[in-house]
């Protein structure tokens, strides 16, 4: 493990953790023009997949997204675009229900559902020698605990990896979304998705988990306590985050990832990043500024960061 401060300065008109996320967010980016394809999952579901870049390019990276994102979220547009200008091919594979039309199962996504990407990685894995992964938030915690719990295993499918802004600790991260001004700016605004879906899959599925209190959720942590614990295996929301965060798993990690994190990010509080503890195949880059997936400011720095660290 080595612990670095990335060069990232956020422009002095943008102080806080809450503009730089935000700013990141509505700033303008190009809009490549992706291919879609469908794969059916072993379960009998699907999932779609965004593809980028000329079909015969060598070099394939995998970007995993956050939180009810999507192959349309900024930090995936940026990136996509970068990395098709290096000549690099890319795909943004959805986790189920957020490529726009919903999936036929009761089951969702959720932040430790490391046996889906390992499906994903594996197939991407047998027709491209050359790849690597990024996970951004929820993708990239994903991405970590299959690192992890993986170990050496994972370098026959990855060459390098990259995780932005991973909620480490999914208790902790939940405490700090549903208090004060983030449950105002964040948590109001992904409960607004999730609670449509997850009222969705309730005409669908009746009594597979609570409606009522699904409806009455008011933090993600009873969001999470009411949906996506039962449906996914879990005892409840404490059991979930317990046995889906990836700060445990980081010691046994053997790919050689970048794991980017601002120090002011409202998604996770700061002490958490103090207690971290990785293998020496990590390079840590704990930067005081940036926000959550933000990083604003001329030039893209996050793009430019990561395949700097991923070429």
């Amino acid at each position: 493990m080595s612990r670095a401060v990335a060069g990232y300065r956020a422009p002095w008109w943008l102080p806080g953790g809450h503009l730089q996320t935000l700013a990141a967010a509505l700033a303008p980016r190009p809009r490549p023009d992706p291919r879609r394809e469908r794969w059916e999952t072993p379960d009998g579901d699907f999932i779609d997949l965004d593809w980028y870049g000329a079909a015969g390019a060598g070099r394939l990276l995998a970007l995993f997204h956050g939180l009810e994102g999507s192959s349309g979220s900024h930090y995936a547009r940026a990136l996509v675009a970068r990395a098709c200008a290096e000549g690099w091919r890319c795909v943004v594979p959805h986790f189920r229900g957020c490529s726009g039309e919903p999936n036929r199962l009761a089951r969702a996504y959720h932040s430790g559902d490391s046996a889906e990407l390992e499906w994903v990685l594996q197939k991407l894995a047998s027709a491209h020698k050359d790849l690597v992964a990024v996970g951004v938030s929820l993708g990239a915690n994903v991405l970590l605990k299959w690192l992890g719990e993986r170990g050496a295993e994972a370098t026959r499918s990855l060459r390098r990896a990259a995780a932005v802004s991973a909620p480490l600790e999914l208790a902790a991260s939940a405490g700090a979304l549903d208090r004060g001004l983030n449950r105002q700016l964040y948590t109001r605004m992904f409960l607004a998705t999730l609670k449509r879906k997850a009222a969705e899959k309730s005409r669908r599925f009746p009594g597979r988990f609570d409606a009522a209190r699904m409806r009455a959720a008011r933090s993600l942590r009873e969001y999470d306590d009411a949906f996506t614990a039962p449906l996914h295996g879990f005892r409840d929301a404490d059991d979930y985050y317990a046995r889906s965060s990836s700060a445990p798993r980081l010691g046994a990690i053997a790919v050689p990832t970048l794991l980017l994190n601002a120090r002011n990010d409202p998604f996770l509080p700061a002490a958490v990043l103090d207690r971290i503890e990785a293998s020496a195949a990590v390079t840590l880059e704990f930067p005081a500024e940036g926000g959550h997936a933000g990083f604003p400011g001329r030039g893209d720095w996050l793009s430019r960061r990561l395949m700097e660290f991923l070429a």
